[in-house]
C-alpha cells in the first residue's frame, strides 16, 4: 500500500518551487499534485495521455476543447489525450490531483 497525505505533498511540491509534484508512479497511471495561485496563467499543452482532475481546493474555469466550465472544490474533470485545456480565470488558490493513464511521460 502506499499512502499520502496531502498536506505533506503540498509542502513538497511549494518546496520543490513547482507548479507539479508527481507523487506516484505505477505501470498504468501517474498522479501528481497541480497547483496554480489566483490571477496566476496556466502554462499547459495537450498531453498525450487521458487525465482526470480533481479538485482539492480553489476556483477556476476550464476550457477543455471547445467546452468551459466552472470548478470548485470535489469537480471532476476528464481530459482526453490530445485535447488543448487550460485552467483560466482562476479567482482562489487551485489545488487539483491529476491522474494520467498511461503514465505520464
Amino acid at each position: 500500500m502506499k499512502a499520502f497525505r496531502l498536506d505533506e505533498l503540498e509542502a513538497e511540491r511549494a518546496a520543490n518551487e513547482g507548479a507539479y509534484l508527481q507523487f506516484l508512479r505505477e505501470r498504468n497511471m501517474s498522479v501528481g499534485l497541480y497547483a496554480l495561485n489566483a490571477g496566476e496563467h496556466d502554462p499547459q499543452k495537450p498531453h498525450s495521455q487521458d487525465e482526470v482532475y480533481f479538485v482539492v481546493s480553489g476556483r477556476a474555469a476550464i476550457t477543455v476543447g471547445m467546452e468551459t466550465t466552472q470548478v470548485a472544490r470535489g469537480s471532476v474533470v476528464y481530459v482526453p489525450a490530445g485535447v488543448a485545456h487550460k485552467f483560466h480565470h482562476i479567482s482562489e488558490d487551485l489545488r487539483v490531483l491529476v491522474v494520467f493513464s498511461p503514465p505520464e511521460s
